[in-house]
């Protein structure tokens, strides 16, 4: 064998050694690519079973709400609906009716519960003054409220769908 020989075999040699370290090292990064890719498919998957809950979570709410509002609406009726029975029913009762109520109290546990009120004040410090006699009960109506206030229009409607 002559030398130009012998170096163009250790030129082809070294060559392929080359080839061979480059297509190993090809071949462990195309592996893990395909894991890669392999958990990103996995990944989208779940996003996509969790889209999917979501989605049936919001209907359900949505569908939870509507029923809500339905039945709060059915009960706001019905309470308007007593309120002005009441109020017909106090506006034609008896006049004697709505004067002065006296409670029935008896007077030895009158006299019990104003022993008790002054031995309280007392431990205190605060000065006992004699008990008075219960005032008489009136009925009046009641002072108006936010809420009455708030019942006064019709009850707001929720729209469903994006409105502009």
């Amino acid at each position: 064998m002559s030398l130009v020989a012998l170096t163009m075999n250790l030129l082809l040699a070294s060559l392929l050694a080359a080839a061979l370290a480059l297509g190993w090292r090809l071949n462990r990064r195309l592996k893990g690519l395909r894991d890669s890719h392999d958990s990103f498919a996995v990944a989208v998957r779940e996003l996509n079973a969790a889209a999917q809950r979501a989605e049936q979570g919001l209907a359900d709410l949505r569908a939870a709400t509507d029923e809500a509002v339905d039945t709060l609406a059915d009960r706001i009726e019905k309470g308007r609906a007593l309120a002005a029975k009441l109020e017909r029913l106090i506006a034609h009762a008896p006049a004697q009716g709505r004067e002065a109520v006296q409670p029935q109290v008896d007077p030895a546990q009158e006299r019990k519960l104003g022993a008790l009120l002054a031995a309280a004040r007392e431990g205190r410090g605060t000065p006992a003054r004699p008990v008075a006699s219960p005032e008489p009960l009136v009925l009046r109506p009641p002072p108006r409220s936010l809420e009455d206030d708030l019942f006064e229009e019709p009850p707001l409607r929720l729209q469903q769908g994006g409105g502009r």
